[in-house]
């Protein structure tokens, strides 16, 4: 079921005694890491209300096709283009004719029309009505279609019948749903990222920082987020949009960006320490906007930030923690001498003093140390360097884990 994680899933829930196994089904999903969103025909709101399955899903319900506060958000066609999946459960003998015909007559019709992700139907019905030969011929031409069929069981149905028209039970069709995809690198991983300078008021107006632009950062997010991880960004201060499928909290200063990396931690798998935070701060910040005056100097009493990596990496349960050494000279040394010093599993050190590679770039080269190994990544764009990176922090789990 780690396989969900970050997958956009569209529950599809039409009219049908069964339509109550979907907020368990929902739940499922919603437990795997998916985001739902579901959809309901009229028909379904008469078996299950919108309100049990917005409180499952965390999303507002969506039920009629010109519904005008959707459409000022994200409309049918939004919603087509947003899913990886579409599961129609239950999918009810008139939803698989319609579909059939080529209908777009409702939300739900239409959402699978315009959309260019996997459909899945979990049919559920009376034993008669899926065994005629209507419904049979609709079935057979949907799946030429590549349409999905999961289902249905035998047994006993809501009506006293026995026999094939039972919706399979919400587990195996989150099973089914995982199994359309594969097994990546970090699925069922949570992955915490800084990214971005932080900076350190003087005074209302004024900051110390630097001049990260939290490219690196967040091309790791995206990188992670591809690999199947679950990720929560720190940022500081950048002009760069959140990555898709990212939980991104904006900070200002040090202080904030460990309070905020603090407050889940638990829940980390593996943190990166890819920010730029300031070493030192100010130790008093003025109230009001310091003036110039008449001297031609100013003294400023600086006190020193907390490392937030190394206070993550000492913890008892620590995650796998990775550092980044932004060094001017003697890189390898000092990478070494942080990665040593703060408990780190890896550190990725590059040479800030290249103008082609340092802050701003678009492009990085980084050294990947840690404590038996070493590992060269040649010059590349910072996209590209992100995606070795999280292959290597991979592989470099399972050898830990492994015997």
């Amino acid at each position: 079921m780690q396989r969900l994680t970050n997958k956009r899933i569209i529950l599809g829930i039409t009219g049908g005694i069964a339509a109550y196994k979907s907020a368990e089904l929902t739940r499922l999903y919603k437990t795997a890491g998916a985001d739902v969103r579901v959809v309901m025909t009229p028909a379904a709101t008469e078996f299950i209300t919108p309100l049990t399955l917005q409180a499952l899903s965390g999303n507002p319900v969506h039920t009629a096709l010109l519904d005008p506060e959707a459409e000022a958000g994200m409309g049918h066609i939004e919603l087509a283009r947003w899913a990886d999946l579409i599961v129609i459960a239950p999918a009810s003998a008139d939803f698989i004719a319609r579909l059939k015909s080529g209908m777009a007559n409702d939300l739900l019709t239409t959402l699978c029309l315009a959309s260019d992700a996997p459909l899945a139907l979990a049919p559920a019905m009376n034993q008669a009505m899926w065994r005629s030969t209507q419904t049979q011929s609709n079935v057979f031409d949907l799946l030429q279609q590549q349409v999905v069929f999961w289902g249905p069981d035998s047994g006993e149905q809501a009506c006293g019948d026995v026999g094939p028209g039972r919706m399979l039970e919400p587990g195996a069709i989150a099973q089914l749903s995982a199994e359309l995809y594969t097994t990546k690198l970090l699925s069922g991983k949570t992955v915490f990222i800084t990214a971005g300078p932080t900076r350190e008021a003087i005074d209302p107006v004024r900051y110390i920082s630097n001049h990260s632009s939290g490219k690196m950062g967040y091309a790791l997010a995206v990188a992670a987020v591809e690999a199947g991880a679950k990720v929560k960004l720190i940022s500081g201060p950048v002009i760069l949009p959140c990555p898709e499928r990212v939980e991104r909290v904006m900070i200002e200063s040090a202080e904030q960006m460990l309070a905020s990396v603090l407050e889940d931690i638990d829940a980390c798998d593996i943190f990166i320490g890819c920010a730029a935070v300031a070493d030192f701060r100010p130790a008093h910040q003025a109230e009001q906007k310091i003036k110039k005056g008449s001297s031609d100097t100013i003294s400023l009493l600086m006190s020193k930030n907390p490392d937030i990596i190394a206070t993550v990496a000492q913890r008892t349960h620590k995650p796998f923690t990775v550092g980044f050494a932004a060094e001017t000279e003697n890189m390898q040394e000092y990478a070494r001498g942080k990665l040593e010093q703060k408990n780190l599993d890896l550190i990725a050190a590059n040479d800030v003093s290249n103008t082609e590679i340092g802050f701003n770039s678009d492009e990085n080269a980084l050294t990947l140390i840690s404590d038996k190994q070493q590992l060269v990544l040649e010059q590349a764009s910072k996209a590209v360097l992100a995606q070795q990176l999280i292959r290597h922090i991979a592989l470099l789990m399972t050898q830990r884990i492994d015997p």
